[in-house]
């Protein structure tokens, strides 16, 4: 079920001249809760002076000190970062920090198949053995309990950086306690007592903090300023909410990225002929990133370690056509995947559960979670997506907004080997035999009502497709980034007519709609949601001979088909020449 609700709030806000802004964009900003000049202000030119203090992280001054202490004794220092794009920009991060400042430093990425999430016994046994003294985690390790605690046993200096929820052990059916490893320091702004104000940031968003004042400690201040490109990309690609400190450095990186002089960034920029000056959180979030993902879930990611390493243009480049390569099969593996899933769930009608658990063996594990999050999109309904691991099942999960699904998880974790994550996306492991119990217990919970799944739709303002123009477009990129929290703003209008369709693209999987406006000017939008869908809903309204005139080429202009739409616009820059395109989000006839 899917409501839509349009935004029309008013407030007066004083100063206005000095924001130099249209009224329509005021009108977008007002709508979506900003109350005085100060706050549109620092949300439309955000700086540094934003940034948090880094010392307000508990244990942040042992994680120094330690640290100081490893560039007197030159101690091996191990770093045990995670597979996807937030745990190998932290890995990098810190590895280059480290090696600036002169610390003896390695680092490990766990196999995504072999090794599983996170810091395991393998990688502390071998760290000991390999005469490590220090193992430093990032983007992973607040969870691991029991492996720090023999890391700990064998005499080894353990740090903890992450930004993962903190687990809860309950004690009786009312009372739940944090439990943390017993690391000598433990980075995490999530931590009840730390007084650390934003809570938001990613894992690199942590090693950043923790980066920057090592730079300031041994005098490479000038230094810090070159890392916010790569926490940027991490920012974005882990979904983190674009907001406060956040969205300065994502505002500041991305202006980094396009004059980068990173050469693995510049090759795997040229690779996927992005063009340096137009690369906007878009690029980054669905073609970048997805590239270094890409990495760790068909290979290995420690070649995204070595393409941003990279100090040779050649070998660099080869590099991201690989990756591009391995990137491009890791798409059809999801089409593939997503069409494989949903058979299964029409044939089980699991469609009517509250919760899509599927098992599906066939399913390359490192993909799990993208299909998950494909399949959650097309019912709106929480989805697991399990598959056949070398030990056990492996699974993971993808919620909608008003359901935790990790909280959901917990409630069961007697039919779980492990699991981990937020409220919105979850990994787990378990036997086969235990699916359906976990199906059939997830879709009685108490905690879960009708209201959870009614996907409410914010417009931040009805704008007729006709009053669009290129001032109002290019004045929406005041807005970027975009991003979770900072959405794009999304448009309506009501009772526009259809005059043509068209199928596009590779599969013939999207839609070309020509738009008649109420002053009976066309308009071109596309449509990359369900094209099929969108062609069953037309034909419960309007009927199948009307479906087929509309796909026949010509134009009607004298259409009755009326529908409403939510829609994004942006410029799109072509051989030097500008046009506004327009996207439709919603609809509904």
């Amino acid at each position: 079920m899917e409501k839509w609700i349009l935004r029309n709030r008013n407030t007066l806000i004083e100063n206005l001249e000095f924001l130099n802004i249209s009224p329509n964009v005021l009108k977008i900003l007002i709508n979506r809760g900003f109350k005085n000049f100060d706050e549109i202000n620092n949300y439309i030119n955000p700086d540094k002076n934003i940034l948090k203090d880094a010392s307000c992280l508990k244990d942040f001054s042992k994680a120094i000190n330690i640290l100081k202490d490893l560039k007197d004794s030159q101690d091996k220092i191990r770093i045990v970062g995670d597979y996807d794009v937030d745990g190998v920009i932290s890995v990098y991060l810190l590895y280059r920090t480290f090696r600036d400042i002169g610390l003896n430093v390695d680092f490990v990425i766990p196999d995504r198949v072999k090794d599983g999430y996170g810091i395991n016994y393998k990688i502390v046994e071998e760290a000991h053995e390999d005469g490590v003294k220090v193992i430093i985690t990032c983007d992973n390790g607040i969870a691991a309990i029991d492996v720090v605690k023999f890391a700990k046993e064998i005499g080894m200096t353990v740090i903890v950086t992450d930004h993962h929820d903190i687990q809860m052990k309950m004690i009786d059916e009312k009372t739940f306690v944090t439990v943390l490893p017993n690391a000598d320091a433990i980075l995490n702004p999530k931590q009840e007592d730390c007084t650390y104000e934003f809570k938001k940031l990613c894992g690199a968003g942590v090693c950043f903090k923790l980066c920057s004042e090592l730079y300031r400690i041994f005098d490479m201040e000038n230094k810090i300023e070159d890392l916010l490109e790569f926490v940027a990309i991490a920012t974005i690609c882990d979904v983190v909410d674009l907001e406060d400190e956040n969205r300065f450095i994502v505002k500041r990186g991305i202006e980094l990225i396009n004059n980068t002089k990173n050469i693995g960034l510049n090759a795997i920029i040229e690779a996927n002929s992005l063009v340096k000056g137009n690369i906007s959180s878009y690029e980054i979030g669905f073609i970048i990133g997805p590239c270094l993902n890409a990495l760790g879930r068909l290979e290995s990611a420690q070649k995204g370690i070595e393409l941003l390493l990279s100090d040779d243009n050649e070998k660099a480049y080869e590099l991201a056509l690989e990756i591009k390569k391995l990137n491009d099969t890791r798409k059809v593996m999801t089409v593939n995947g997503v069409s494989e899933c949903i058979n299964i769930i029409q044939k089980n009608s699991y469609e009517k559960s509250k919760i899509i658990v599927i098992y599906n063996e066939n399913i390359h594990e490192s993909i799990a979670g993208i299909i998950a999050g494909r399949i959650k999109e097309k019912y709106y309904k929480p989805t697991i997506v399990i598959t056949k691991g070398e030990e056990f099942c492996k699974g993971s999960a993808r919620s909608i907004e008003n359901i935790n699904i990790f909280e959901l998880l917990s409630d069961n974790k007697n039919l779980l080997k492990a699991f981990g994550g937020h409220p919105m996306a979850a990994g787990l492991s378990l036997d086969e035999e235990n699916i359906d119990l976990l199906r059939e217990n997830l879709n009685k919970s108490i905690k879960i009502n009708e209201d959870d799944f009614v996907n409410v739709i914010y417009v931040d303002m009805f704008c007729p497709i006709q009053n669009i123009d290129y001032k109002f477009v290019k004045e929406l990129s005041l807005l970027e980034p975009f991003g979770k929290s900072n959405s794009k703003p999304i448009l309506g209008d009501k009772r526009v007519r259809i005059c043509c369709l068209k199928r596009i693209g590779k599969n013939q999987n999207y839609i070309s709609l020509k738009l008649i406006s109420k002053d009976n000017k066309i308009f071109d939008f596309v449509y990359f949601g369900d094209a099929e869908e969108f062609d069953e809903k037309f034909k419960e309204t309007y009927g199948d001979e009307e479906l087929r005139k509309l796909y026949s080429g010509k134009y009607f202009m004298n259409s009755k088909f009326l529908i409403d739409v939510l829609y994004e616009v942006k410029i799109d820059t072509y051989n030097f020449n500008e046009t506004i395109k327009y996207f439709l989000f919603k609809y509904r006839f």
